[in-house]
């Protein structure tokens, strides 16, 4: 399972992840800082790469049957740095990509 950092979330995710060894690309590196939610849906989806964001708008996509490759959901300051990494480490360990394709996990 390879992820996707969306901007809201803290650069110190992904450089934990990428520490462990997993594939993580950032909104930024995409260069698609303050675009839609639709063109980093649509990328995600290209690479295959699950989203994880603490944005509440990316919770509209999964309703209206968007396909998406997946999008793991963590409100704001609801958890630390390493308590977010390691439930993403735990979920990638559990779970093929395939079973996140269009799926929507809370941590």
């Amino acid at each position: 399972m390879r992820f996707h950092r969306d901007e809201q979330v803290d650069p110190a995710i992904a450089a934990g992840l990428r520490q462990g060894g997993f594939d993580v690309t950032t909104t930024a590196g995409a260069e698609l800082l303050s675009a839609p939610d639709g063109s980093l849906v649509a990328l995600a989806e290209k690479e295959n790469r699950v989203i994880f964001t603490h944005d509440q708008d990316c919770l509209r996509i999964h309703p209206k049957g968007t396909i998406h490759a997946g999008v793991f959901y963590c409100p704001p300051q609801s958890k630390s740095i390493g308590q977010i990494i390691r439930h993403l480490c735990l979920m990638h360990d559990c779970l093929e990509a395939s079973e996140m394709q269009g799926n929507f996990e809370y941590l």
